[in-house]
């Protein structure tokens, strides 16, 4: 299947008056057309900052890409130039942003903001663009969308504003969509209409999308090869499959373990004890081995090769090594 994007050692730190935060650390990962990828973690594990990064949205100062490449169709974006980056950015790369509540102009009509992307980027002319808004509108599902388009956006409940904003960001059918969040703030029957509709979109258009997510029910919902996060760096990836029934990273255990479950009833959910590294000094070893109740000497010491269980299903993770498998082994007689 064609590589749409590839992420090779991606790092991106933020220089503060405390230090130097490493907020991504060598981030890998590549994605097909037509998939979506998950990418999942706690907060704070540099999920938004990779997503940022795609789209070279990282202020500067304080943050900068200090080393790896982003390539779209082949096309290093961390090289070219601001100008050639924003012929890009809501053409070739969209990106829903976290809260709908606070993405949309509230001095602007919605057929104001829907439409000017397309004249700017496609040079249509106004009843054109129009006739392209409405037609996305109805796509997103918007009812009434001649009159929805002269309203202002706080004439929507937040499930409507969060269905114009990818409707913003599809406008120009751009080839890649990444969605930080986009179910965040929205009630549960909302959110599986939000995730309904990326589903539907995607089949209609074929654009392959990025969805950066804490939320394990909405991974399970939409995507086809999950990306875990942790301490600034991919620890486990793999399919849907892989990552929900063959877990092999203890913090992957670990976050799959504290999502409440309808089939177990009257158990206790459980946590994971302790918290993530300071980013100011990252440890040499693998970040997780302080919360870890497998880590070993030589979690602390070395971060742990790549191990390829499968063609999809890789972890970073030293029990996988062969000889803690013999040890292990050894142990168990």
């Amino acid at each position: 299947m064609e590589k749409i994007l590839e992420v090779e050692d991606l790092h991106v730190t933020f220089t503060t008056y405390g230090g130097t935060v490493q907020a991504v650390r060598g981030v890998s990962f590549d994605l097909h057309k037509g998939e979506t990828l998950a990418i999942v973690g706690e907060s704070g594990c540099g999920k938004s900052v990779t997503s940022n990064a795609i789209m070279r949205l990282i202020p500067s100062p304080p943050g900068k890409i200090t080393k790896g490449s982003v390539k779209f169709k082949g096309k290093d974006l961390t090289k070219v130039s601001e100008k050639k980056m924003r012929s890009i950015r809501g053409v070739d790369i969209s990106m829903v942003f976290q809260d709908p509540m606070t993405a949309l102009n509230p001095t602007l009509t919605i057929g104001t903001q829907l439409t000017e992307g397309i004249k700017e980027h496609q040079n249509l002319s106004n009843s054109e663009a129009e006739k392209k808004a409405l037609q996305m509108l109805e796509l997103v599902g918007i009812p009434n969308p001649d009159e929805r388009m002269k309203q202002y956006p706080h004439q929507f409940s937040g499930g409507m504003r969060q269905r114009i904003v990818i409707a913003i960001a599809l406008i120009c059918q751009p080839e890649l969509l990444i969605a930080d969040e986009p179910t965040t703030a929205l009630d549960v029957t909302i959110q599986a209409q939000i995730l309904e509709l990326f589903d539907e979109i995607q089949q209609a258009t074929g654009v392959s999308i990025i969805l950066i997510t804490h939320d394990l029910g909405v991974v399970a919902k939409v995507a086809d090869r999950i990306a875990v996060m942790y301490a600034g760096k991919i620890i486990e990836t793999g399919t849907k499959r892989d990552i929900f029934y063959k877990t092999e990273h203890p913090y992957t255990k670990g976050l799959l373990s504290s999502v409440p479950r309808l089939d177990q009833r009257g158990s206790e959910l459980t946590s994971i004890e302790g918290t993530p590294p300071d980013l100011f000094a990252p440890p040499e070893g693998c970040p997780f081995a302080a919360r870890c109740e497998f880590a070993m000497v030589v979690c602390n010491k070395m971060y742990p090769d790549e191990t390829s269980l499968s063609d999809e299903h890789r972890v970073h993770c030293w029990l996988q090594d062969e000889r803690a498998k013999k040890l292990q082994a050894a142990s168990s007689k």
